[in-house]
């Protein structure tokens, strides 16, 4: 496991590896053989990550965190357990670089003078629009 996640301090003892049987078409193969992999990692207790890189992480878990704090990835897409195991820790991994890197901030830009222009143009056109719509009264002569 060490070699598929080399630039981590993850205790391997962090990393629960939970194999269970596929669903879907695959045959005989799915019904007798766990190919299945689910990737737990306990995310709010673990100490190889610092509490930004857990933050962003968090962020970027989504709905793979559970309510207990557990990051869960589910790999299924092969029918030999070894690739399905591998895919989970790519993805772990992956997941692990993107948080990694701190967001890159924001610097607030203002509209430019043309484009403040053709907002103000379609303000207009959508005014006569409506006025279009109104109730025209005629005048008695």
């Amino acid at each position: 496991m060490d070699d598929l996640i080399p630039s981590w301090n993850i205790d391997e003892k962090e990393i629960l590896l939970v194999f269970t049987r596929a669903s879907g078409p695959g045959g005989q193969n799915v019904n007798k053989v766990s190919t299945a992999v689910q990737l737990r990692f306990d995310l709010e207790n673990t100490r190889s990550l610092s509490a930004e890189h857990k933050t962003r992480l968090k962020r970027l878990a989504g709905s793979r965190l559970t309510s207990d704090g557990w990051l869960v990835i589910d790999a299924r897409r092969y029918r030999s357990q070894e690739k399905n195991k591998a895919d989970a820790l790519q993805r772990f991994q992956v997941l692990l670089e993107r948080s990694s890197r701190p967001p890159v901030p924001r610097h607030a830009t203002r509209p430019t003078r043309a484009s403040r222009i053709k907002r103000m143009a379609a303000k207009r056109m959508h005014a006569q629009k409506k006025s279009g719509r109104q109730k025209v009264e005629i005048e008695p002569d």
